[in-house]
């Protein structure tokens, strides 16, 4: 017994050794000299149908005689490695990291994220785990274009538009992925969901999306494009239908755009429970059905169920499914696994994980990130920023002092105190003659009013009233853990959470008592600011009459109060800008900036037909000028450049990052086109008085309607 474990440790440690303790390179597959190519077409052919198949499956089984250790590919990463006992760095959820508009500060993330992982991939495997959630492929980006906020799971995706969602999309797989996937630091992206997850059917998760070609081209297809071209590896189908055709069984997608036109070389996993699914979508009788259907329309892993385990040997064996199709799978699989290095790499040093995992260098980027991704919506009389020897200031909100309200959906559990709230924040950034008072005043769901009193009180006290609200994704409020990592959330209270997946809601007004906090506060007459901290666009159509300032800040992270106070008390300049259109009613859904010029958004009998914060914007403590835009083009037989210079000053007294955005209108086209498009932009950091040119250069790929 002692010598079997012993020799089970070798294969998780070195992977190509035999069970037997035979010696390395037994057989060509496990020589580190050859190709990849050689290695990946003689270990399948070495393989039996039922092995074959058993690498198809998320939770893909050792195979001894062969030494192939076991690999769940299952893991998640959405803004910081997610659903792990480690307690890890949690960057800002990733549609605040997307309203930084800074695509080279967004790899710097996703590179730390990829090196956290690793480290605890190679500790995981030092202790002979190979589980759920302790790999190097993992769910994200989540490259949906989101224009209906009543979807719950927006939060994942970088906005409404396909070219923003393009270039993030594209930063996260190569802060990922790196040079090469050998690497110390280097884990794979997963693009999801594919395709129009997002564009959904009256706010509903998966629900049944309505749109055409053209739209598919314009709209949903450019991120996956730019991202695949970046070089992502890995692809997950979507739940939706399109056109009556569910996109895990549709070869059209997964088949003729992804992997021949794009020429994806990764693999494509189903969403979890998707392949059986197709028999909810009424186009498979059976699950041996769904199998077939799955496989031949081009998914290549079952994520979470037994389908493929329990259907495809026999579908192979009928004629259903060719044994080619299920050798190309098995290939691109195999592929990645030497990539990854998971047969070669020998084990790593044990002490990366104390060293790499919420260090001081990640710590600090996740403020940085944070500062980065504060979006000021109004601030009235230049209310802010506040002066750090005021006398007394109120923190009132069920956000002002709630740690996993910080953290956003997809998150790990927390340990105490690694979490900085706004709360925290500002006592930390105040002087120390400075009074402040603290009062949760309600919460985000619960409609009790028990705490009003003890608000209203601290309100009537203060100089300046800072009001924390908004909405919450927070699943982990236990410290009770499931054999995977993940947490159990207690049953015993009121749950704050209106965001995330699974969480879709009919209206967007703020949930509970806080608008009537809100109102009943600023009956006082107090200066107030407002602080946003959610995960989804809010109705402001009476909010923002009650406050002086706000500050949008999305879910901000574990440094987010830190970063919130730097904002509020000047030692940073605000820059974010949002990354979709904040409606002013559910009516007005979907409500986004490029639409067709003759969509007719001009006016409802009721309101407007505009957004109340439109794509795009931003405030800031200081105010910037534009003027002697250029434009050059360049025109050869099958080439095109177009170079356009803008000339940028920073008027004001203080430093301030702008964001300079290009944007694009096909004035006639050979079909209908929106009324404008961005096209590109460039976060630039200017000091006071300070003028700069900046120049976007086009190209083919950037004029064209679609490719």
């Amino acid at each position: 017994m002692k010598n079997q474990i012993f020799y089970c440790v070798l294969f998780v440690l070195w992977g190509f050794c035999a069970h037997t303790g035979k010696a390395q390179n037994t057989f060509p597959f496990q020589n580190p000299d050859l190709s990849f190519e050689k290695r990946v077409d003689d270990l399948v052919s070495r393989l039996t149908l039922e092995e074959k198949v058993s690498q198809m499956l998320n939770k893909a089984p050792a195979i001894e005689r062969l030494g192939i250790p076991a690999y769940d590919w299952w893991n998640e990463c959405l803004h910081g490695v997610g659903r792990t006992p480690y307690k890890v760095t949690v960057f800002p959820q990733a549609i605040g990291m997307a309203a930084t508009w800074d695509d080279a500060l967004f790899q710097k993330v996703a590179s730390s994220i990829a090196d956290e992982g690793r480290a605890i991939y190679h500790d995981a495997i030092s202790k002979g785990i190979h589980e759920i959630y302790h790999g190097l492929t993992y769910w994200t980006p989540n490259i949906n274009i989101f224009r209906d906020p009543r979807w719950g799971r927006g939060q994942e995706t970088y906005g409404e538009d396909p070219y923003l969602n393009g270039v993030m999309g594209a930063a996260l797989v190569r802060g990922f992925q790196g040079d090469t996937l050998r690497g110390r630091k280097s884990v794979i992206a997963t693009l999801k969901h594919f395709a129009s997850y997002g564009w959904t059917e009256g706010g509903h998760n998966g629900g049944t999306a309505h749109l055409g070609e053209r739209e598919l081209e314009e709209a949903i297809f450019p991120p996956f494009r730019e991202a695949v071209g970046a070089g992502a590896l890995s692809v997950m189908s979507s739940y939706n239908e399109i056109d009556g055709n569910p996109c895990t069984g549709s070869r059209y997608l997964l088949t003729d755009i992804l992997k021949d036109r794009w020429q994806f070389k990764g693999f494509v996993v189903s969403d979890l429970y998707a392949i059986g699914g197709l028999r909810e979508h009424g186009v498979a009788g059976s699950d041996y059905e769904a199998a077939v259907k799955a496989v031949n329309a081009g998914v290549d892993s079952d994520l979470g169920t037994n389908v493929y385990a329990e259907q495809l040997v026999a579908a192979v064996r009928k004629g259903d499914v060719a044994m080619e199709t299920v050798d190309k799978a098995v290939r691109r699989i195999l592929s990645l696994k030497f990539h990854m290095g998971l047969f070669d790499a020998p084990f790593v040093d044990d002490k990366r994980p104390a060293q790499l995992v919420a260090s001081p260098e990640h710590i600090g980027l996740a403020r940085e990130v944070a500062r980065q991704s504060i979006v000021l919506l109004k601030n009235e009389d230049k209310l802010l920023p506040l002066k750090k020897d005021i006398r007394t200031l109120a923190v009132i909100g069920p956000n002002a002092d709630n740690g996993y309200n910080m953290l956003g959906d997809y998150t790990a559990p927390q340990a105490d105190g690694s979490v900085v709230t706004v709360l925290e924040g500002i006592r930390q950034k105040v002087s120390k003659d400075t009074r402040v008072l603290y009062a949760k005043g309600c919460a985000v769901r619960d409609s009790s009013r028990t705490g009003f009193a003890d608000a209203i009180e601290a309100a009537r006290s203060a100089d300046v009233v800072v009001m924390v609200v908004g909405g919450s994704s927070a699943r982990d409020f236990s410290s009770e853990y499931e054999e995977t990592g993940a947490a159990k959330v207690s049953a015993n209270r009121v749950s704050d959470m209106e965001s995330g997946e699974g969480y879709d809601r009919a209206t967007l007004h703020l949930m509970g008592r806080q608008l009537e906090l809100l109102e009943e506060v600023r009956k006082l007459g107090k200066p107030m600011v407002l602080v946003l901290i959610k995960g989804r666009p809010l109705l402001m159509e009476g909010v923002i009459q009650e406050a002086d300032a706000i500050l949008d800040t999305w879910y901000p992270g574990m440094q987010g109060g830190n970063a919130v106070a730097d904002v509020l008390f000047g030692d940073y300049n605000p820059a974010g800008r949002l990354t979709l259109s904040v409606p002013r009613s559910v009516g007005q859904l979907p409500v986004y900036y490029n639409t067709k010029r003759k969509g007719n958004r001009s006016r409802y009998i009721e309101e407007a037909g505009t957004p109340r914060y439109p794509f795009g914007y931003g405030l800031s403590y200081t105010t910037f000028s534009y003027t002697g835009m250029k434009v050059r083009v360049s025109e050869e037989s099958n080439h095109c450049r177009v170079d356009v210079s803008v000339t940028v000053r920073n008027q004001g007294t203080v430093d301030g990052d702008e964001v300079v955005q290009l944007y694009l209108r096909d004035e006639v086209g050979s079909f209908t086109t929106p009324d404008r498009q961005l096209r590109a932009f460039s976060r630039v950091r200017l000091k006071a008085g300070e003028t700069r040119e900046i120049t976007f250069t086009l190209d083919k790929k950037s004029l064209a309607l679609y490719m």
